[in-house]
C-alpha cells in the first residue's frame, strides 16, 4: 500500500489579503521544495481571493513531520495571522506521531479503501 500521506487544508482570509498571502506563499514554496519528502505543494485560491486551499502530499509520515516542524517554527503564526482554519482534510496512513502533530487542526481523516498511484 503506498505511504504516501496528503492533505487539503482550507483557510478563509479575515485579517489579512490576497497580497499579504501570497507574498507568505514564495516564503512557504521555497522552504518546502528543499524537504526531500514534498512531493507536492500547491496553493489555489478561489474567485473572490477570500478562500485559499493548500494541497500537500509527503512521502511518508515521516516527511510530513518534518515540513510540520518547520511550518510551526517559522510560518504557522504568520499564515494564521491572515485569516481561519475552515477545512482540513488529511488522506492516507498517517502514523500515530503524525496524527498526534495534526491534532492541533481539527482535521478529517479518510482512510485508503483502494485505488493506485502512479
Amino acid at each position: 500500500m503506498n505511504k504516501n500521506i496528503s492533505w487539503i487544508f482550507e483557510l478563509t482570509l479575515t485579517k489579512g489579503n490576497a497580497n499579504d498571502l501570497k507574498k507568505l506563499m514564495v516564503e512557504l514554496v521555497e522552504s518546502t521544495e528543499n524537504e526531500p519528502g514534498a512531493l507536492a505543494y500547491e496553493w489555489t485560491l478561489n474567485e473572490a481571493n477570500n478562500i485559499c486551499h493548500i494541497h500537500e502530499r509527503y512521502l511518508d509520515s515521516n516527511s510530513a513531520l518534518v515540513h510540520l516542524t518547520t511550518f510551526n517554527d517559522k510560518f504557522a503564526a504568520r499564515l494564521m495571522a491572515l485569516g481561519d482554519a475552515t477545512g482540513f482534510v488529511v488522506y492516507g496512513s498517517p502514523s500515530k506521531e503524525l496524527k498526534d502533530a495534526l491534532e492541533a487542526f481539527g482535521g478529517t481523516y479518510m482512510s485508503p479503501i483502494g485505488g493506485f498511484t502512479r
